[in-house]
């Protein structure tokens, strides 16, 4: 069996919103590596703690602590928040685990009824449940998620799970059906507080939209002078770089960091 924990950058409000993409990244693991996994990132919090001062059990929210805002506010140098997060990005070679990226360019939408959270969602699951269909029984997974977007998480995994129709790679404009089989219970809450994992996939999330925005977007959408005062254009694709052993490539043939981004 295998854990999924799921996090996400921007809003998934649409057509009002407040930021122009949504990410939703997944972070999973085989149960057997769970605890090889967990030692590690707690082994590197400790390094972390020495030689930046951010603490073993204190939540890294990326946005927040790369924009120092509270309750980073006034702790972190530029340089030091910098190096903060490739002190992080460079700990996931190491881990036992593959991520897949989900990009929903809402500039890009052509239906009001555009539903950003379920079709993000669906184009996530529908990746982990390909990748481990080579498993058999053995692919069977959870996902563990955030509080916030739970209720809607829920509805729209259960009914993947009777109906699920994904568009074809072969001919534009049709699809086919292929229920998640392999998805067992409902997603399941967890504080991202609580969870190293979880916060690993809210750092991921938040470094793809910096990516989307440059690179994906059919007009490059500024990344904002607080986030300019840290990282500089371009960090994002070394970032990208560094994690790329780890990305499911497979998840987009049309991305060479394996992101997937809709609508077309």
């Amino acid at each position: 069996m295998f854990i999924s924990y799921f996090d996400e950058s921007g809003d998934d409000g649409y057509p009002k919103f407040s930021s122009e993409l949504f990410v939703l990244t997944s972070v999973y693991m085989h149960y057997s590596k769970w605890k090889q996994n967990f030692e590690k990132v707690h082994q590197f919090r400790k390094q972390l703690k020495l030689s930046s001062g951010l603490k073993v059990n204190e939540e890294f929210h990326t946005k927040e602590f790369i924009t120092d805002k509270d309750p980073y506010h006034g702790r972190f140098s530029p340089q030091a928040r910098r190096q903060v997060l490739f002190d992080f990005f460079n700990l996931l070679p190491s881990l036992d685990i593959k991520i897949i990226n989900v990009v929903i360019d809402k500039t890009n939408i052509k239906r009001p009824a555009y539903d950003v959270l379920k079709n993000a969602l669906t184009y996530n699951v529908q990746r982990i449940e390909n990748d481990l269909t080579f498993f058999g029984d053995a692919g069977k997974f959870m996902m563990i998620t955030d509080e916030g977007r739970l209720g809607k998480m829920r509805d729209t995994v259960r009914k993947m799970q009777k109906i699920n129709y994904i568009p074809s790679n072969f001919e534009y404009g049709k699809s086919y059906r292929k229920e998640i089989i392999n998805l067992i219970e409902d997603p399941l809450p967890k504080n991202s507080n609580q969870s190293y994992f979880v916060q690993l996939a809210d750092m991921l999330a938040f470094v793809v939209s910096l990516y989307a925005k440059r690179h994906l977007c059919p007009q490059s959408i500024d990344w904002g002078k607080r986030i300019k005062n840290v990282l500089q254009y371009n960090d994002e694709i070394e970032l990208l770089e560094i994690a790329k052993p780890k990305l499911n490539l497979k998840a987009s043939r049309y991305n060479k960091f394996g992101v997937v981004h809709y609508p077309k």
